[in-house]
């Protein structure tokens, strides 16, 4: 019975080790805000995040149709923020409601990460402070059809390795001519 009881023990400790550390990089006075659909304005506070940005926003999405947020997007490049978005290959074959078309329109640089399977990440990196990211997809189906997640964490650190992974896609990625 002891030895079963010290194998949970060191086994518990095991799992508890990396925790432990998350907490000690990222300090309690972390700002977060989440939002779950369905239910959440969960493209509402996107769009607030990208309305109040004012240097640079990275963008990396699998699917991307939203209009509101693309608008947004768009709005945020007019008034000098540094926009730049890698979106997976799908938003280029024969998907007519991709925002793609539009942010390129808009003079938006964008990327296709066509070397993995799929690019399914789901981010947003905000004047290198915050972070946007979930299951959510930004698509008007994540938000009225889907049961989806956004997590927005501002942390500098954080926001930095994410940042550091756009960088590492966007060198794998081909870059998207404007045709207009």
């Amino acid at each position: 019975m002891k030895k079963y009881v010290l194998k949970i023990i060191i086994a518990n400790l095991i799992l508890l080790i990396p925790l432990a550390s998350l907490a000690y990089q990222f300090p309690p006075n972390t700002y977060y805000d989440v939002c779950f659909t369905p239910g959440g304005a969960c493209t509402s506070k996107i769009v607030n995040l990208i309305n109040n940005a004012k240097k640079e926003i990275l963008v990396q999405a699998y699917s991307f149709t939203s209009a509101p947020i693309a608008k947004s997007l768009v709005g945020a490049n007019r008034r000098g923020v540094n926009v730049k978005v890698i979106l997976d290959k799908s938003q280029f074959k024969h998907n007519k409601y991709s925002a793609s078309r539009f942010l390129l329109n808009n003079n938006i640089s964008v990327w296709i990460d066509y070397k993995p399977a799929i690019a399914h990440n789901k981010v947003i990196i905000v004047d290198n402070n915050i972070v946007e990211t979930g299951s959510f997809n930004y698509t008007k189906s994540a938000q009225y059809r889907n049961a989806e997640n956004v997590l927005i964490i501002k942390n500098y650190k954080l926001a930095q390795i994410y940042k550091d992974n756009w960088f590492r896609r966007k060198h794998l990625s081909k870059k998207v001519a404007n045709t207009n």
